[in-house]
């Protein structure tokens, strides 16, 4: 256990401290008349003494109220000096009100504190020169000045030094407070891209899973072979879902983890997959690939996917945003368009900008909302919330005319950006 300093336990008590400190001043102020006997021939007078008693008691409450201790302090060194005697220092009482005028220096606003040091020197020292002998000049009057002249200095300084450790220590606090917001915030946003993530594997594999195996019990009977192949589309959907599952788990493994997984995130490369997936499961899509890359290379000969020559140039987070647009609202239509309807996807690339539309003719809303989630679901509000993140627009709602539904997504693609 360490043993605290004296100086340490003067601040755990500040009461003792200011007492040890009145006494200090006492003892100087009577103690340095006996410098040189000058005593034996010229006698202590009793107004003196008293005023320095005084004035020394009244330094044990100079924190709670500074100010009325500067100005009993000042008054009774004018007093103790006018009645100091032949021969004796006069303003020896005087070292109270200097250090009252430290303590109020230290402890004010800097311009309320100049000002009261400028007025309490001035009258002091004025009021010294009058009371006492001539000449107005004397030794012990130009002394006065210059202590009084320090204290108020010296607090000045200290009261600078406490504002700047204050400021230092909030500065600090600050930072670290921002620290811990900047984290917390951090974290919100990957649990909601987590959450998205989840949604939209689920969704759309599940989605699939429940239409085939719906197939596959409907054709038991009279077309084993039919069910067989809705058995085994529901296995491959089955097992992306489980790879892409593991993929967005797999972020919330520790680094360094050796199981966790290396596969890329899905993007328009893998769209040809997505569109074949939905087509097993009886849904028609038909895709219209427009435009093309204004700061890439253009599609390799032989290219049979039109959607990776366009992907190509486009950044990561626009890629993986554009996919998951799309399978949403694909698996949306899959589920709220009815049986027989046909979905049309045309994505555009623009300059600056990558627009992705899906359209489909079922029935005029397909339970669907154009500002919220479908009934138990979250569909739209998770690509609003992609979309939204990347600085883009989403329009989605009935269509107008005719019968169906529309999403239309425009994503920012920043120019000369490359994946």
């Amino acid at each position: 256990m360490t043993t605290p300093t004296v100086w340490g336990q003067l601040r755990a008590h500040p009461t003792a401290a200011d007492a040890a400190v009145a006494a200090t001043v006492l003892a100087l102020m009577i103690g340095s008349v006996f410098v040189g006997h000058r005593v034996a021939t010229h006698p202590l007078a009793p107004v003196f003494v008293t005023c320095a008693v005084l004035a020394a008691a009244a330094l044990t409450v100079r924190r709670r109220a500074p100010r009325a201790v500067l100005a009993v302090t000042s008054v009774l060194t004018v007093v103790g000096a006018a009645d100091a005697g032949d021969g004796i220092p006069r303003i020896q009482v005087a070292l109270s009100a200097v250090v009252a005028l430290y303590t109020v220096v230290s402890r004010t606003e800097r311009a309320a504190a100049l000002r009261i040091a400028a007025v309490t020197i001035a009258a002091l020292t004025g009021a010294v020169m009058l009371v006492g002998p001539p000449p107005w000049y004397a030794q012990e009057n130009v002394g006065m000045l210059a202590w009084a002249g320090m204290a108020a200095a010296a607090g000045d300084a200290v009261r600078s030094r406490r504002a700047y450790v204050a400021a230092i220590e909030e500065r600090a606090l600050r930072a670290e407070l921002s620290r811990e917001e900047e984290a917390r915030r951090r974290v919100a946003e990957e649990r909601l891209r987590i959450a998205r993530e989840l949604h939209d594997v689920v969704a759309h594999h599940i989605a699939l899973v429940n239409v085939q195996a719906g197939v596959a019990s409907h054709v038991m009977d009279s077309r084993p072979d039919q069910a067989k192949q809705a058995l085994a589309h529901v296995r491959e959907a089955s097992r992306s879902a489980l790879d892409e599952l593991r993929s967005t788990v797999g972020l919330l493994r520790q680094y360094g983890d050796s199981e966790a997984p290396t596969e890329p995130a899905p993007g328009l490369g893998a769209f040809d997959q997505l569109v074949d997936g939905f087509t097993r499961a009886g849904l028609r899509v038909a895709v219209t690939v427009t435009g093309a890359p204004t700061d890439g290379p253009g599609p390799e000969p032989g290219d049979e996917d039109p959607a990776t020559s366009v992907a190509g140039a486009l950044p990561a987070a626009v890629d993986l945003t554009a996919y998951r647009v799309l399978q949403e609202a694909l698996t949306n239509v899959h589920k709220h368009a009815g049986p027989g309807a046909r979905a049309e996807v045309v994505i555009l690339r623009a300059p600056g900008s990558l627009v992705l539309t899906v359209l489909d003719d079922g029935p005029e809303d397909g339970g669907r909302e154009a500002d919220g989630p479908g009934p138990g679901g979250h569909g739209l509000v998770g690509m609003r919330e992609r979309v939204t993140a990347l600085g883009g627009t989403i329009e989605t709602g009935p269509r107008q005319g005719v019968a169906g539904f529309r999403v239309r997504v425009r994503l920012p693609v920043p120019t000369g950006v490359r994946a």
